[in-house]
């Protein structure tokens, strides 16, 4: 039987399962929206475990979108209440229609010199299809209670000081509407 690959039946399934544990492990969501890997707008690795205990307020943002004076408006609502816990978080997106092709860098010297912005950034990201980021998996995946195709730029989800998605709010619903601060207001209150 010489050349003949022979392996003990019991060192075999050892293999397999090994192999697709690794496989299961690199296609399994996080845990947490705490324990996603992320890089912020300068290419630093980061999580949003720093957010922990923090309102958060996600948006899929863009610098060339009719969408985009809304910037002024998220970085007000962030000077109005972040002592109070809330956090808002920009994910540059450029799937639609190609209304963020810049780099980080000239994303962010936008965000800086136009609207002032002073709340975190994170790196371009994509929000729908094959190479969905595995936060926006947790936001609006099959999974979520509020999932569904993001539809457009400057969608907002707000996350409670527990990590859990609270509300989504549609691109044309601006952030400083009656709607977005009462909840936001209703997920500070609560401690």
């Amino acid at each position: 039987m010489q050349g003949a690959c022979v392996v003990c039946p019991v060192k075999a399934y050892a293999l397999m399962t090994a192999v697709l544990l690794v496989a299961m492990s690199s296609t399994r969501t996080a845990d947490s929206i705490y324990d996603i890997p992320l890089k912020d707008i300068d290419g630093r690795k980061t999580t949003l475990k720093p957010y922990q205990g923090k309102v958060l307020l996600i948006v899929n943002v863009a610098s060339k979108c009719g969408f985009t004076p809304q910037y002024a408006a998220l970085e007000s609502l962030f000077e109005k209440y972040k002592d109070q816990g809330l956090v808002i978080l920009g994910f540059p997106c450029n799937q639609f229609l190609g209304q963020d092709p810049g780099t980080n860098a000239e994303i962010k010297q936008f965000c800086t010199s136009k609207y002032n912005v002073t709340f975190p950034m994170f790196e371009k990201i994509e929000v729908n299809g094959g190479n969905r980021h595995p936060l926006y998996v947790l936001l609006a995946g099959k999974d979520s209670p509020q999932s569904g195709l993001i539809k457009w730029n400057f969608t907002k989800f707000l996350i409670s000081r527990d990590g859990k998605i609270l509300d989504r709010f549609a691109p044309i619903t601006k952030p400083d509407s009656e709607g977005v601060i009462k909840a936001i207001e209703a997920a500070l209150a609560k401690k």
